[in-house]
């Protein structure tokens, strides 16, 4: 199953076709871009709550990576993160524990006893413990995506070799995928039908991992 949670109007801008009984319509939320106050986050948190934790979750861009951190917290076995994204986003935050794009990590390191290890850009994942997967397009190179942060240089192919060796190896029990340029920041016709383009080449290959 696929869960749209639409905030910036990015898959909108993009051209998608979004199924209403699995998309969540958030874009009237306030306090929630790249960093995300408490009454953003109790309204997210409540509004994932019935939504099944099993299949890809489309988080909108990497203004909201955050939200894994709360996808995760429906976890209930032990697991481990396995994280594509051109940052660590463990960073502290710069105000306080205020939960944020860049911090999510360490927040789930500290917060989720039941998350045991993180890895970054890797599909060696030692043990047998199920995996959640956290996939942010900034880790492609721009001529597979474009986005508001600075990229890396995998190929889409690099990528889906990468899952496809987690998943052969472990049981995933639910990823996500956030990341694009909206027009609002200087996303062209072009960079969305590259996002488009790209995320529905990614959406077929994990449809059958999931």
């Amino acid at each position: 199953m696929n869960t749209f949670i639409n905030i910036s109007g990015v898959y909108n801008d993009e051209g998608w076709v979004l199924p209403a009984t699995q998309t969540l319509d958030m874009s009237n939320l306030q306090g929630c871009c790249c960093y995300c106050d408490p009454e953003a986050e109790a309204a997210l948190r409540e509004a994932i709550a019935p939504m099944p934790l099993s299949g890809m979750h489309w988080i909108d861009t990497g203004d909201y990576h955050y939200l894994s951190k709360l996808w995760m917290e429906k976890i209930t076995e032990p697991f481990v993160l396995a994280l594509f994204d051109n940052h660590t986003d463990d960073q502290a935050t710069a105000f306080g524990s205020l939960l944020s794009c860049g911090s999510w990590v360490l927040s789930a390191r500290e917060e989720l006893p039941l998350m045991k290890a993180d890895y970054l850009n890797t599909s060696e994942i030692p043990g047998d413990l199920p995996v959640y997967l956290s996939i942010d397009l900034d880790v492609l190179s721009p001529e597979y995506a474009r986005t508001d942060w600075d990229q890396g240089s995998l190929s889409l192919s690099d990528l889906t070799d990468a899952l496809g060796r987690i998943a052969f190896s472990h049981r995933i029990i639910g990823a996500d995928i956030c990341g694009g340029l909206t027009p609002a920041k200087g996303a062209s016709a072009g960079d969305l039908k590259l996002n488009y383009k790209t995320k529905t080449l990614l959406k077929t290959f994990l449809s059958q991992l999931l």
